[in-house]
């Protein structure tokens, strides 16, 4: 029912956007993917019965683990939705480093239960990637990481370390080794024309011309982030969970609509 109001809600707004991302994320949306199917569905149907000009500029856009990929119904939600669906498995990069972080509830790590879904994934999507992400724990495992997922055909990787204080004493050392190491692995194997990794993104190092001072760093205050209780926010990481010990920042409500003042923030906000 929420599902449905933000829907409505969000139909009705005028967006100078000509295009739509209806984007599901946070825990594992692939199980409730019975729910994510009727939500699609409605979706559809208002743009359609609003002749909305977002009705053939959409795309569904779902995140997952990987681990329920190949289920019967999650497959005919491909199926049904297939020219206007992407989806990104994360694989954190060798068996080690991703089942350091995600595990089951008896503790065993769900590297198998992914891997075995990948080639699928490939071929229904051919070109999507993985997001990749480095901590104190798994920093040794970074160029092993990388070259792995090389190896499995994704070419192009967006890795990063986290920003939350989880760091210690002689990491940035490791750091060091690891992009050095994953550097001559590239160069002694002559891969920097087709693979890549944002570690070695091309602007890197380079002073910031005054127009891109004045842009956004990302989507925040663009994109409508929207919890089960219909709270609205300028990005998942500023729910609650996402901002532990701090208060929550939120831009309105599906019931009472936009909180301008909090939203017109963002219309500012730029990197320098």
């Amino acid at each position: 029912d929420v599902a449905k109001q933000s829907v409505d809600f969000l139909l009705q707004q005028e967006f100078s956007e000509e295009a739509v991302v209806w984007d599901f994320i946070g825990g594992e949306p692939l199980l409730e993917i019975d729910l994510i199917d009727k939500i699609v569905d409605y979706i559809k149907l208002q743009m359609y019965v609003l002749d909305h000009p977002w009705f053939n500029n959409y795309m569904i856009s779902i995140g997952t683990n990987g681990v329920l990929y190949d289920d019967e119904r999650v497959q005919k939600f491909i199926k049904k939705n297939r020219d206007h669906l992407s989806i990104s498995i994360t694989i954190d990069g060798t068996k080690e480093k991703h089942d350091l972080q995600r595990v089951k509830v008896d503790g065993s790590g769900s590297y198998d239960d992914v891997v075995k879904n990948i080639a699928l994934w490939q071929e229904q999507f051919p070109g999507a990637s993985t997001k990749v992400t480095f901590a104190s724990d798994d920093l040794i495992y970074l160029k092993d990481s990388i070259v792995h997922l090389w190896n499995m055909g994704l070419k192009n990787i967006p890795a990063n370390v986290v920003f939350e204080d989880v760091w210690k004493p002689g990491d940035a050392e490791i750091y060091e080794s690891q992009l050095r190491e994953l550097a001559d692995y590239v160069i002694e194997n002559k891969m920097w024309q087709d693979y890549s990794v944002r570690f070695f993104a091309d602007n890197i190092g380079f002073p910031l011309s005054e127009a891109e001072k004045q842009r956004n760093f990302c989507g925040t205050g663009k994109m409508i982030a929207i919890d089960c209780n219909g709270t609205m926010y300028p990005c998942i990481r500023f729910l609650n969970f996402c901002v532990p010990g701090r208060k929550a920042f939120d831009v309105g409500n599906i019931a009472e609509g936009f909180n301008d003042e909090h939203r017109k923030v963002f219309n500012c906000l730029n990197i320098d």
